[in-house]
């Protein structure tokens, strides 16, 4: 199997897992976002009045400039360790 197909079968078992703290929800969608987008860039970050938003934003930004493979790996990682 493909690390791409380790990924996407990681992505849909992610949406079916139960009980997922909100630190790893955090981190599962950092690591998507910069293996499927790649680094965050210069987006804007949200305002104060979004802070669901500006977490997620935070979560993606924390990984900087991280190869798009390695994020998929890590991703796959903590998708089997939930």
């Amino acid at each position: 199997m493909t690390l791409e197909e380790s990924f996407d079968a990681a992505a849909e078992k992610a949406r079916g897992i139960q009980n997922v703290s909100n630190d790893n929800k955090l981190k599962l969608y950092g690591l998507f976002k910069q293996a499927t987008q790649g680094p965050i860039g210069d987006r804007p970050r949200p305002g104060f009045f979004s802070p669901t938003e500006r977490a997620k934003y935070d979560a993606w930004a924390l990984l900087g400039d991280k190869e798009k493979e390695q994020a998929m790996e890590e991703y796959v990682t903590l998708v089997e360790s939930l």
